[in-house]
This record gives structure tokens, sequence and C-alpha cells, in this order.
């Protein structure tokens, strides 16, 4: 679903006084919003338009840093611009944010004024435009699981991020009265974003001591990526705003249970959903199957766009509700693919390999790349697997690593051709950066087991 507000509702709020401030947004390579909080006077006067932003803004790193090796950009071609293009169809209200609108912006080159290929927003869009060609709608479904913590993010960092106390101390999975104790900060969210144009469902309490996860109604997959990256935002500012903390790290501890970012997909075509069959013994369409088929084939070479970060990796194991292992299931949560709605027109796929940290348009991209390729190769589905996938040893396993992810990445066919090479090798480099970065780390880990031991 897109914004919830025109602009000339806007225009107009900008001169009752009621909005004093517009925020242009992008998303950047990490998923987070980057931007300008612009005057609304002038926004709505010229920069609704048009405005400019540091090219180096798609080639960093979650600090901020900016590594060399990308094609697109670096200190010696200076750092130059991209162009920010307001999606005027994505304008609405900030409710947690006094006098304040949000607009999402494409990114473009400032001369030709295409989209730039590595946006993760135009990667989306070029598969959803190859699946509308075909005459098919994607839609789609996040879930967006996370830890709240007692404590401001400052007060954390200066701790070190020791002693991390979970807002609610015990498994809050499904639990209404642990859930009563944080609806102080979950109501707000629930509401503000609702007030934003963001169709949220529901929340609950989520697997582990102090987890959420809020749950956003199916959308196409371009309103459904924009919906999770507003609602991440607005889910770490409104807990700063109650003296709290919200993190998306997929594993916070090593004992604790991980947090995910489940996708669940399908096709539509003429208004109607494509994957359903009544006649199929799990209601599931010849395209469903092979689309089906086509994330599973190339499980590993996406897992870099839904495990991206050294973290991610640490989420899947064994008795977690996390996957490790690529297979597809009917309602079973051991499996990477999960079969949902058997029986029904809601009948589609729950993708569970991504971690809280991806990026929703490059996850959902990749996903959908897959997919399309195994539609467009008639790729036949094998049959589910049943039990505990845990421990089915004949089952490939979901890459361990960002180093084997990476690898499968860098040499995936089907993404060079989905996507385009340069698209490709620029989120291999932001991987290798990633454990680059890593490597060059002395973790406390190292220290406490081999300072006086070694």
């Amino acid at each position: 679903m897109p914004g919830n507000m025109t602009f000339d509702t806007l225009k107009a709020e900008v001169a009752a006084g009621r909005i004093d401030t517009v925020l242009a947004c992008m998303v950047d390579m990490q998923g987070r919003l980057m931007g300008k909080r612009f005057t609304a006077s002038h926004f709505v006067e010229s920069a609704w338009e048009e405005t400019h932003c540091c090219n180096y803004l798609l080639a960093t790193d979650l600090e901020m840093d900016t590594p060399d090796g990308y094609a697109s950009t670096s200190w010696a071609a200076g750092y130059g611009d991209y162009a920010l293009r307001p999606d005027l169809a994505t304008l609405r209200l900030v409710p947690w944010l006094e006098g304040t609108a949000m607009v999402l912006c494409d990114v473009v080159d400032h001369h030709s004024h295409e989209d730039i290929p590595h946006s993760p927003r135009a990667i989306l869009k070029r598969q959803i435009a190859r699946a509308e060609k075909l005459g098919l709608t994607a839609m789609m479904a996040t879930e967006l699981e996370f830890f709240l913590f007692k404590g401001s993010y400052d007060q954390l960092r200066e701790e070190g991020y020791r002693n991390l106390k979970p807002f609610v101390p015990y498994n809050l999975d499904y639990n209404i009265l642990g859930s009563t104790k944080d609806e102080s900060i979950m109501r707000p969210i629930r509401n503000h974003l609702v007030a934003a144009g963001v169709p949220v469902e529901n929340s609950k309490g989520e697997a582990e001591a102090g987890q959420e996860e809020l749950n956003i109604r199916y959308a196409e997959a371009l309103d459904c990526a924009d919906n999770h990256s507003i609602a991440k935002q607005a889910i770490k500012e409104i807990a700063w705003q109650h003296g709290a903390s919200a993190t998306f790290l997929p594993k916070w501890h090593r004992s604790r249970v991980g947090s995910a970012a489940h996708i669940h997909l399908s096709l539509w075509k003429d208004g109607a959903p494509l994957f359903f069959d009544k006649s199929d013994k799990h209601s599931m369409s010849t395209e469903m199957k092979s689309f089906c088929a086509g994330m599973i084939a190339y499980a590993n070479d996406v897992t870099a766009f839904m495990a991206p970060y050294v973290n991610s990796y640490k989420r899947f194991m064994r008795g977690t509700f996390a996957p490790t292992r690529i297979a597809w299931s009917v309602d079973n949560r051991t499996a990477g693919f999960r079969l949902c709605g058997e029986g029904t027109k809601a009948v589609r796929m729950e993708c569970r390999i991504p971690g809280s940290d991806m990026n929703p348009y490059l996850a959902q991209a990749a996903l959908l790349a897959a997919g399309l390729k195994g539609m467009e190769d008639n790729l036949e589905l094998g049959v589910p697997v049943t039990g505990e996938v845990y421990t089915d040893g004949k089952l490939p396993d979901i890459p361990r690593t960002l180093e084997a992810a990476t690898e499968a990445l860098r040499g995936s066919t089907m993404l060079r051709e989905a996507m385009g090479d340069g698209v490709v090798d620029h989120y291999v480099r932001a991987a290798e950066v990633e454990v680059e970065a890593f490597a060059n780390t002395v973790t406390d880990w190292e220290i406490a087991r081999g300072f006086e031991k070694a």
C-alpha cells in the first residue's frame, strides 16, 4: 500500500502550519533510510522534484566508512552526486515525529536521470517489471522480529553492550501478560504505523526474552519492501523516544534464539492468486511448483542477500526455529521453505532463511529472480520433506558463513542474468568488506579464551 497523503494535501497542511518538516529518504545498501530533512515550504516549492546526495551512500558499510573496490564510485573518482527523485506515491505523515511528513526517493543518475542499477529499490523494481511482462503481480509480506532492551542506545553503547537487559525477562511467545509489559512501546508502534499508511495487522511476543514480532498485511512487492523499511525505522525511533532500544541484530547472544524476517510470497494474475489449484494435493498450481523449485534450486545463490553480515550466520542453529538446510515442507518450521495456507486461496511459500538484518528490497528481488527463473525453465519441485529437517543429512546446508554465501553470489549465473554483472559485483564487494572488517577485529571471546591459556 503506498503512502496516505497526496501532494495537494501536503501543500495544504504546510500552508496551514501543521507540517513544517519533510523527510526525503532513500534506501541504502543496508536497508536503512538516508536523506535530508527539508523545511516543508521549500520541499513543496521545489525539492519535491529532485534533490541530491553523495554517491558514497551506495558504496559504504554499516559504519559509513568508504571502503575501496567499488566500480561505481571511489576516492579516485571523487565521490560525486546522485539525484534523489521523490516518489510522491509514497508520501505520508510521520505521526511519531511532530509536524513531519516523509517521502521515499528513487536514486537516479544526475545526468541521465535513469535509475542507479545497484540501488536496492531499483533492483527490486527490475524484477517486478520482469514479472509484469508475464502478466504477473508479485505479492509479498515480511515479518519483523526484533528485541527490545531497557536503556537508550547511547547508554548501552557507553556500557559496551554488556549486561543487556531484555525489556521483558522471559520468553514472550504469544504471551499476553508478558507482552502487556512492553505495550507502552508496542502500542504506539502499531498505531503510529497505521496512521502513517503502513497496514499493520498485529504484534506478538516472540520465542525469546524481550523478543517481538510485527506483522504487516501482504502487498505488492515494492509496497511490501517500503512498508518494511518504514516500520523498521519507526520501531527504532519510537523505542528510543521511550528510553528503550530495539535491535534487528539477528543474534545478540550465543544462547538466545535469533531474529528472522521471514518472507511470504505468491504470484497473482488478472487479480486472482496464480499459485492456487484446488485439485492439487497441496493446493499448488503448476506455476507455483516451478516458482518454488527455482527458489530452492538457487537458494545458495541468493543467501548473501538474505543474510548479509557475519552475524547473520550465527542464527542458523538447530532447535531455534531458524533453518539450517535447503528444503521445502508443508507447515514445518524446521525447513528453509514452508508451505502456508494449504487448502486455501492464500496458499503461499514462506522463506525462513532471511534474518532480521536483511535489506527487504534485495532479499525480495533475489527470491523473485530465482522463482521466475524456475518458471522460465519449468523446474520440477521435489516432494516435501517431513519430520525434523535439522537432522536430515541428505539435504543440502544453507551456506554456513558469509564467505561461502559470497562465493555463491559471485558465481551465480542466474543472478548475473537477472540483475546484471555490475549489480552482482557491487554486492559481492559489500560482502567482502564485511568479511574483511571482521577478520581484522579481535573479539572479546578470543581474548578471554587465549589471554592466559594460549
